[in-house]
C-alpha cells in the first residue's frame, strides 16, 4: 500500500474526496478542513493500493491539484487493516507489476543530472576499470561496473521517450554525452600518471588479457546481453526491486569499454580504441532499446488492464 497526502483548495476538496471514494483500491480516507497553510487549503489523506495509484494520480492532476495544491506519496512499510487488505484485493492487477509513472519520471530525472557527483562517480569507475584491464582482474572490472552511475541517465532517456516528453530526455542525454568523454579524458591523464610511477607499462598492456579482452571485441552477443540487462533494469525500477540494479550494472560493458578506449589510445593502439568505443556504443544502444520497449510493453499492459478489469472490480464492489 501507498500513503497519499494531498493539499487541496477548499473549493475543490469535494471533487477530490469524491474521486478518492470512487476509486477502486483506496482506504482510510481522512479530511482535515483548513489544516494547510502553504498553500492554503484542506489536507486530505488516504491509503491506496499500488496498482491503483498511477490512475488516481493522473485523475488528481486533471483536477489541477499539482498546480493549485500538492500531491505527495510514500510507501507504507506496515499496514494492519482489513479495509486496507480488501482495497488491495479489489484493485485490478498485482501491486508488484504496477508502474507509477510520475514516481519513475521523478526518480530517473533526479538520477540523470549532469552533476559533479555523477561525473566523479563515472571518472572513478572508469579509472578503476583501467586498473582492472591493465591487471586483467575480473574483480576490479566487476567493481568498476558496479560503481558506474550510467544506468540512471539511460533510464531517464527511456522514460522520456515512452512518456513522449523529449525535453526531459535532454538532461540525461547531456549527462551521457558529456560524462563519458570526460571520464575517458581523465582516465587518459591517469594512465600517463601511472606510467610515470611505473605502475602502468606498455609491456603489461600488450600482454595477453584473457579476462578483459571482451571489452574491445564488440559483437551481437554484447548487444543481446545489454538488451537483457536493460530489460531487467527497467523492471527493477518500475517494480521497486532495486536490488536487481546491481546485477544490471555488472552485466554490461560500458565503463570497462570506456576505460580500455583511453588506455589503448594512450599506447597508440588506435584500432583497439575504436573497437572499445564501438563496444560502449553497442551496450548503450542495447540498454536504450530494450529499456524503452520494456516500458512500452508495461504501458500497454496496464492500459489493457484498466479497460478490462476496472469495470468488473467496480461492479463487484
Amino acid at each position: 500500500m501507498l500513503h497519499l497526502r494531498l493539499i487541496s483548495p477548499s473549493s475543490r476538496t469535494g471533487e477530490v474526496t469524491s474521486l478518492l471514494e470512487s476509486t477502486v483500491g483506496t482506504a482510510h480516507l481522512v479530511m482535515l478542513p483548513g489544516a494547510a497553510r502553504d498553500p492554503v487549503g484542506d489536507v486530505v489523506m488516504c491509503d491506496v493500493a499500488r496498482e491503483a495509484a498511477d490512475g488516481l494520480i493522473a485523475n488528481l492532476r486533471r483536477l489541477g491539484l499539482d498546480e493549485h495544491g500538492a500531491i505527495s506519496m510514500e510507501d507504507i512499510d506496515l499496514s494492519l487493516s482489513e479495509r486496507g487488505t480488501q482495497a488491495e484485493v479489489d484493485a485490478p492487477g498485482e501491486g508488484v507489476d504496477a508502474v507509477l509513472w510520475e514516481k519513475l519520471t521523478d526518480a530517473t530525472h533526479e538520477e540523470s543530472r549532469l552533476s559533479v557527483t555523477f561525473v566523479a562517480f563515472l571518472v572513478v569507475a572508469t579509472m578503476l576499470a583501467a586498473c582492472g584491464v591493465m591487471l586483467d582482474s575480473a574483480i576490479l572490472i566487476v567493481g568498476a561496473m558496479a560503481v558506474g552511475p550510467e544506468f540512471g541517465p539511460l533510464a531517464g532517456v527511456c522514460t522520456a521517450l515512452v512518456r513522449r516528453t523529449p525535453r526531459l530526455a535532454l538532461r540525461p542525454l547531456a549527462a551521457l554525452v558529456v560524462g563519458f568523454p570526460v571520464a575517458m579524458l581523465v582516465t587518459g591523464a591517469f594512465t600517463v600518471l601511472m606510467d610515470a610511477f611505473g605502475l602502468f607499462t606498455l609491456e603489461r598492456y600488450e600482454q595477453p588479457h584473457p579476462v578483459s579482452d571482451f571489452v574491445w571485441q564488440p559483437d551481437m552477443m554484447s548487444f543481446v546481453v545489454a538488451a537483457l540487462a536493460g530489460t531487467a533494469g527497467m523492471l527493477s525500477l518500475t517494480s521497486a526491486k532495486s536490488g536487481a540494479l546491481v546485477g544490471v550494472a555488472i552485466s554490461v560493458t560500458t565503463v570497462p569499454a570506456a576505460a580500455n578506449a583511453a588506455l589503448a589510445l594512450r599506447y597508440d593502439h588506435v584500432g583497439e580504441s575504436v573497437d572499445s568505443v564501438q563496444q560502449l556504443a553497442l551496450n548503450l544502444a542495447g540498454i536504450l532499446v530494450a529499456g524503452t520497449l520494456t516500458l512500452v510493453g508495461q504501458k500497454a499492459f496496464w492500459a489493457w488492464k484498466r479497460r478490462h478489469l476496472a469495470p468488473a472490480a467496480k461492479s463487484a464492489g
